[in-house]
């Protein structure tokens, strides 16, 4: 790992997580728009809802294609459109085959609002770059988006070298990217540098990508006020990371685990950063 990297760890991770208090409610706790999911790939918009739900905030909107599946699991979930603090996108996705849902993608891309960018919306995201947005591809993913604005880099050059094309990527593409791969790299344009490791081996399962672009989402959410500055939004995509790589362990005690294990131990996740912090 380069030197330039920073690492982080569960106690940096714990000054992320928003504790709400006795003046809050649900729209001051934050508020995510959410549009995930798809017919082919309705399970990403359940995952990526659930590891939002767990992380913690005051509501979920749920735009996306899989709504009767959404609301069977989580029937808080509001699916009218309305004010959010941030969008989590493309989740499910293909984006040679989006529809409306491209309209969806763009409107949020286009707002004022924070966005975490996934999947089909990706390539969407290196077509318009704008502060506030981060991007959670592995590394075939980047290595289509780098394509797309006419960087020709192969997904086994990335695999390789993933902390070189992370830092790359986050220059060329003028968004915060969070690579994923068993170390995690996350680089804001021209600044932050920060890479996550600890999650074990089976975190490697179809989906658990979705549920951390839910976790990532509520973080955003809720510390939307700040996610414009330097250096913050790669502090929440590397806070979310280490929550996910922390509800990960727990879930998994050494043994197999899938993608909605990780989710619902994340209130534990919580519990146990916030001890760290001591609250």
């Amino acid at each position: 790992m380069e030197s330039e990297w920073m690492p982080w760890a569960e106690r940096d991770a714990a000054a992320y997580v928003a504790v709400p208090t006795e003046r809050d409610d649900k729209y001051s706790r934050g508020v995510l728009g959410i549009v995930t999911g798809s017919a082919e790939y309705p399970g990403a918009g359940v995952l990526g809802v659930e590891g939002a739900a767990r992380t913690g905030l005051g509501m979920i909107r749920y735009l996306g294609d899989a709504t009767k599946l959404v609301l069977s699991r989580r029937p808080e979930v509001v699916t009218l459109p309305g004010r959010v603090q941030a969008w989590l996108i493309g989740s499910g996705t293909d984006s040679g085959e989006l529809g409306l849902l491209g309209t969806l993608f763009s409107d949020a891309l286009a707002s004022d609002e924070p966005v975490v960018a996934d999947g089909g919306a990706l390539e969407m995201a290196a077509e318009a770059p704008r502060a506030g947005v981060v991007v959670t591809p592995h590394y075939r993913e980047l290595a289509r988006m780098l394509a797309h604005v006419g960087e020709r880099v192969s997904a086994q050059t990335i695999a390789t070298t993933p902390s070189v094309w992370a830092s790359r990527a986050a220059d060329i593409l003028r968004v915060t990217v969070l690579l994923k791969g068993s170390t995690t790299f996350i680089a804001e344009p021209l600044g932050a540098r920060i890479a996550v490791s600890g999650a074990p081996g089976w975190t490697a399962t179809a989906g658990a990508g979705d549920v951390l672009g839910g976790v990532l989402g509520a973080l955003v959410a809720t510390h939307a006020d700040g996610a414009f500055e330097p250096g913050t939004l790669a502090r929440l995509a590397a806070s979310a990371q280490v929550l996910h790589a922390t509800a990960a362990q727990r879930a998994s005690q050494g043994g197999p685990i899938v993608a909605l294990d990780i989710a619902e131990a994340l209130p534990d996740a919580v519990r146990q950063l916030l001890a760290i912090r001591g609250d």
